[in-house]
């Protein structure tokens, strides 16, 4: 229905992303993502090991035939990731697509290059995403403020970042954050993208590896249902709002206040287990996007992705159309 430079050069069907997520990027929802054309990334770290990514791209292999890839996230943590494992386990295991976060991706690109794997970076900013393309990534996937997650310091939504970033760059253009919908995709594709990334929208789904009562929440949250935390140390990050994120915030306005002050309601550990785990929607920090104001049921992937190129067509072809005087 769509093609154009991203689903060339990444042999995809449908130019829509599930990038990576934390404790959601596991076989199960890739599959799924895969099955219904789109491109899915499972998480690396998500796995403990790298011999266990390794089996979980075999499972993700048992259950789909279509591309997939594996993101890997490189950030700083107290203690030390084997990054250069996990990035021969994603080589070794034939993966030919891999998406980067974090920090700087360099050291790896030339172990991807040699593989013949076509590499995607995750970017906030329009001078980290031409940094990224000096590096010489495949493509770039630029994060507008309404994302979930880390989205910056520099507070740029999506309908600046996106044609700026797209003017500035050479390579294909993966729009990122607020997006849940067709409109969204013909939106995206306007601005100069060639694709869209969701993940919100992706958790709100019956394949999510998450308790029934996330999904349910992000589908009766608002688009003002997150909140902006760690902003104060320098990496701010977007969140569900709930009663443990706002209290993060605002021990985290306190003068003098450090990272430690918050550490124990912040923990990825509590999060998974009590959130996404137990169901308890209060029980720790999870994360979502401002896109939870455009979510109103849970669907399969291949209804998700369905109904977002319906709409993207019938926009296209039918509403946009009758807009210009003839």
């Amino acid at each position: 229905m769509f093609t154009n430079t991203f689903t060339e050069t990444f042999g995809i069907e449908h130019p829509i992303v599930c990038g990576g997520m934390t404790a959601v990027g596991t076989a199960d929802l890739i599959s799924a993502v895969a099955n219904a054309g789109a491109l899915g990334f499972l998480t690396a770290l998500t796995q403990p090991t790298p011999e266990a990514l390794v089996k979980e791209i075999a499972r993700c292999r048992d259950l789909t035939d279509k591309p997939f890839g594996v993101n890997l996230t490189i950030l700083p943590t107290i203690q030390p990731v084997p990054y250069d494992e996990y990035r021969d386990a994603i080589v070794d295991s034939g993966i030919r697509i891999v998406e980067t976060a974090g920090g700087n991706p360099g050291p790896h690109l030339p172990a991807f290059r040699a593989a013949g794997v076509k590499v995607i970076h995750k970017a906030v900013s329009v001078r980290h995403a031409l940094k990224a393309q000096q590096l010489g990534v495949d493509a770039v996937s630029i994060d507008g403020f309404e994302c979930a997650g880390h989205p910056g310091e520099d507070d740029v939504p999506g309908l600046v970042l996106i044609p700026a970033a797209a003017r500035a760059l050479s390579i294909p253009i993966i729009a990122s954050g607020g997006i849940a919908t067709g409109a969204g995709l013909v939106a995206a594709l306007a601005l100069g993208a060639s694709a869209v990334n969701m993940g919100t929208r992706f958790m709100a789904t019956t394949e999510a590896p998450i308790h029934h009562n996330v999904k349910q929440q992000i589908v009766d949250n608002t688009e003002r249902d997150t909140v902006i935390v760690f902003r104060e140390f320098h990496n701010s990050a977007r969140v569900a709002r709930n009663s443990v994120s706002e209290e993060i915030a605002t021990l985290s306005r306190e003068p003098g206040a450090t990272f430690d002050d918050i550490a124990h309601l912040a923990s990825g550990a509590r999060g998974r287990e009590q959130v996404y785990g137990n169901g308890d929607v209060e029980g720790g920090m999870w994360w979502a996007g401002q896109a939870q104001g455009l979510i109103h049921d849970i669907g399969s992937c291949e209804e998700v992705v369905g109904s977002i190129l319906t709409e993207a067509r019938q926009i296209i072809t039918r509403t946009l159309p009758d807009q210009i005087t003839r």
